[in-house]
């Protein structure tokens, strides 16, 4: 399958599936003492203009937490630029640039919900919440990634230019 925004190959196979459910069980159960995420955000067509909770994001803090195993475990699926950890994944788009091709609002959703962007992605909601499907019942209603945390994120990915 194309996906319509990359123009990349996603792979449909079965371990591939598996790993992706092992990855996302993983990024879960760094969640649990997070705040309740939600949909205290407002999207405006393809993007989230408003800083979560009014929070300004740090982009060190940022950029720790995108080379991190947990909470985010970003290097899963994206390379990061000059990320000194060594193996990065290949399933999502390299994150270089990314600053350059997306606005400030249009990160900050695909950090949210990247599901509204794009129906079949793999990346996880760090954020929303709400109509997910096979969430333990621990889990349910908790963000992988508090607000501040998306905040940071989004701090740092719009410095890759």
């Amino acid at each position: 399958m194309l996906s319509p925004l990359r123009g990349r190959r996603i792979i449909e196979s079965r371990a591939t599936r598996a790993l992706l459910r092992v990855a996302l069980a993983c990024a879960l159960g760094a969640c649990a003492t997070l705040e309740r995420g939600g949909s205290d955000y407002r999207v405006a067509g393809d993007g989230i203009p408003a800083p979560l909770a009014g929070l300004t994001g740090d982009a060190a803090r940022g950029r720790s937490l995108l080379v991190a195993r947990d909470p985010a475990n970003c290097m899963l699926c994206h390379s990061v630029p000059d990320a000194d950890r060594g193996a990065a994944g290949n399933l999502g788009p390299p994150l270089a640039g990314v600053g350059a091709r997306l606005t400030e609002a249009q990160i900050r959703l695909r950090v949210v919900d990247e599901q509204r962007v794009f129906a079949q992605s793999i990346m996880p909601s760090y954020y929303r919440v709400e109509g997910l499907a096979n969430v333990a019942p621990e889990f349910r209603g908790k963000p992988i990634l508090s607000a501040q945390a998306v905040e940071d994120v989004v701090a740092y990915l719009v410095t890759l230019r």
